[in-house]
């Protein structure tokens, strides 16, 4: 084995250790609880595990050693993988097409950005804003289309600002025209990119997603949520506010895959909000943020104006609370109205 793959890994691990430790230390336990989908980081502890493990292998000489013919595992896969403990030479059939799989998609997330179109859905309005905090933003949305015809909108916030944060949506962005129109539902599209960087050395971070796939025959709006800030559903016709919450951890929080489908039957006037936390975290200047309150008292006020009003209201609602104020992290809004 390559000694350049061993410093690779432990250079990746490493830095990853340290943006896991540092957002245990700095985060406040609501927005934890959020993010890890759970009232305790039990998730990022088991990861932490498996990164201390590998970094005890890797100074003990053992890191990369095939379990079963004590050879070295393939430089590839460990770049992909670095929990790989058996050599390609090992696998089987499905296994090997599998690998195949996951290694040409990690060649075409690297190759960076896909063109953007935002399609007319029938029954649903929708409008969005999106505002880096520097020059770069690590805030991605976008709305695809699934196999099936159904139309998915996602809406995620990378870890971080800034060019480091801008590279990974690049990637999330390529990730998903990749597998969404193969695909039928969200969690299935999360549990690929999840596995795609679970254990991938490039992938340093964290990453909150919120997809969600709408249904223009029925309504019925299904998604899933890993660690993302809660959606915000207000009907009118009862006065009803409905939250959606995550339903599992963020993607580089969790060890393994704990993500679960929710459903949600929209009906006509719903006016459906995501965003991300650069909005809802917006500061005056002192201890107090704009929060959900904020965000939800412009929407019940103003739920009968068009989506793309309906946005503009809500950044006029945050200048005016944080004075005008450059925001500190990125921010990204997504209105829809059920038709």
């Amino acid at each position: 084995m390559e000694q350049e793959i061993v410093e690779t890994v432990k250079k990746g691990l490493e830095e990853t250790r340290q943006h896991l430790t540092e957002w245990i230390d700095v985060t406040p336990d609501p927005k934890k609880q959020v993010q890890c989908c759970s009232e305790d980081a039990a998730c990022v502890d088991e990861h932490l595990h498996v990164i201390d493990k590998s970094l005890e292998k890797i100074s003990e000489g053992t890191f990369g050693i095939c379990e079963v013919c004590h050879e070295n595992v393939d430089d590839q896969l460990l770049r992909m993988d670095y929990t790989s403990t058996v050599c390609l030479g090992h696998f089987t059939e499905a296994e090997l097409r599998q690998l195949e799989s996951e290694l040409e998609l990690s060649q075409i997330v690297q190759r960076g950005l896909l063109p953007q179109a935002a399609p007319e859905i029938p029954g649903l309005s929708i409008a969005a804003f999106s505002r880096p905090a520097q020059i770069v933003s690590g805030d991605y949305f976008d709305f695809v289309q699934f196999r099936d015809g159904s139309h998915g909108i996602v809406l995620a916030d990378v870890s971080g600002h800034g060019v480091s944060a801008g590279m990974m949506m690049s990637s999330l962005q390529t990730a998903f025209h990749t597998l969404v129109p193969l695909s039928d539902s969200p969690l299935d599209v999360l549990e690929r990119i999840n596995h795609l960087y679970a254990h991938n050395i490039k992938f340093t971070t964290f990453v909150t997603i919120f997809f969600g796939k709408f249904d223009a025959s029925t309504r019925l709006f299904t998604y899933a949520s890993a660690g993302h800030n809660s959606g915000y559903v207000f009907r009118p016709a009862s006065g009803r506010e409905i939250l959606l919450h995550p339903t599992g951890p963020a993607i580089g929080l969790m060890e393994g895959f704990n993500v679960h489908l929710e459903r949600i039957q929209l009906e006509r006037d719903d006016t459906v909000v995501l965003y991300t936390d650069g909005v809802t975290e917006a500061s005056n200047g002192g201890a107090e943020q704009w929060s959900l309150d904020g965000l939800a008292e412009v929407v019940r006020r103003h739920h009968t104006l068009p989506p793309e009003q309906l946005v503009q209201r809500l950044l006029l609602a945050v200048n005016e609370f944080t004075r005008g104020a450059a925001l500190i992290d990125d921010a990204t809004l997504i209105v829809g109205r059920l038709q």
